[in-house]
């Protein structure tokens, strides 16, 4: 019985090509009580691998998170497969705003400590004790509320490409730096203030909501479905939107447009961009903001030196790395000392508090 993916990312997308079929690409998301995730994993594995379902789905005893695409012709299947799973049926599936079939090449589902690496001590509050729920009209009438406080729970690499206008972006590397940054920033807030969150699918704001609850956040909301729903309610309901920019995904798609705005800069030359792209390195990696003069330039790399290294036969690469790891540049998204144009989204952070918590 298979039970885990055999086929590189490379084979995997030659079949897809093959197959001529447009594939959906989707999330979804629930904490519920899992009591033996490993076997739950190589359940959902051996249907949805026959199903021909990729990408990256987490499974813990908390529940499970699951980004993936499938064959359209087969979302009913996948669909019905979930609806006898006690905890799923009916559950809301966020379909992505632009579809791609190379979105994901691989099946993946993990077993894991928490489906959002929190950080949090969950036995020391309430997680089901969550904010209020609110869809695209309430959220906006919300946002436009003076005594409203809209804060990113996404990291900093995902808000400076898109988010929703007078949006708090923390400037953080990952979810559960924000949690206490936030919750010791707008302490003096709790009372008075509407503390309004969003992400990209909701999962964030489930956990968050709940934490700062417990910290005595007293009118908690967050945005139902994230930015993907929101972004489905307001052209199906003709509303008005008010999230400029890209939508930061994690799958090979890397973005979907929500608005022709584009806020950011290329971080090798400084004019307007919003493209993520790795560096071609494979001993870097480093995710940054590229233009499409300088990725012709620099051969798709973050820097002169992995740009010469690029250049070299692979076999010389290989040896290159042999041994060694990945650059610690890895972990800095964007944030490199050698990207000349990287944003300083401290500064935003605070110039955006003060101009609404004044």
């Amino acid at each position: 019985m298979q039970l885990y993916n055999k086929l590189s990312a490379k084979e995997r997308a030659e079949l897809i090509e093959k197959a001529g079929k447009d594939r959906l690409t989707l999330s979804f998301y629930q904490y519920a009580k899992i009591e033996n995730p490993q076997e739950f994993r190589d359940q959902l594995f051996v249907v949805w691998n026959d199903l021909d379902v990729l990408g990256r789905i987490y499974v813990a005893t908390e529940g499970i998170n699951g980004q993936l695409s499938l064959p359209a012709d087969k979302f009913n299947a996948f669909k019905s497969h979930l609806d006898t799973i006690t905890f799923l049926k009916d559950i809301r599936l966020n379909v992505a705003v632009e579809q791609d079939n190379m979105s994901f090449l691989k099946l993946k589902v993990k077993v894991r400590h928490k489906i959002v690496a929190d950080g949090l001590n969950d036995d020391s509050f309430d997680v089901t004790n969550k904010g209020v729920h609110v869809g695209a009209e309430r959220f906006n009438e919300l946002i436009e509320d003076e005594k409203t406080v809209l804060v990113d729970m996404r990291n900093h690499y995902e808000s400076e490409i898109g988010h929703f206008k007078n949006a708090i972006t923390p400037d953080v590397d990952t979810f559960r730096e924000s949690l206490d940054i936030i919750g010791d920033d707008l302490k003096s807030y709790k009372e008075d203030k509407n503390l309004v969150m969003y992400c990209t699918g909701g999962i964030r704001c489930e956990k968050a909501s709940a934490y700062f609850k417990y910290k005595g956040f007293k009118n908690v909301f967050q945005l139902e479905g994230g930015i993907i729903e929101y972004t489905r309610q307001v052209k199906e309901q003709e509303l008005e939107n008010k999230f400029i920019g890209k939508n930061f995904v994690f799958d090979e798609r890397r973005a979907e447009k929500i608005s022709e705005d584009v806020i950011a800069c290329c971080h090798q030359c400084g004019n307007p961009a919003d493209v993520h792209t790795n560096c071609a390195n494979d001993a870097c990696h480093l995710l940054f903001i590229q233009c499409e003069a300088c990725k012709e330039e620099m051969n798709n790399c973050c820097s002169t030196a992995c740009k010469e290294i690029h250049a070299l036969p692979y076999e010389e690469q290989k040896a290159l790395r042999k041994g060694q790891g990945n650059s610690n540049d890895i972990f800095k998204k964007g944030r490199a000392d050698h990207l000349p144009y990287k944003k300083d989204l401290r500064n935003i952070f605070e110039t955006l508090k003060t101009d609404k918590l004044r």
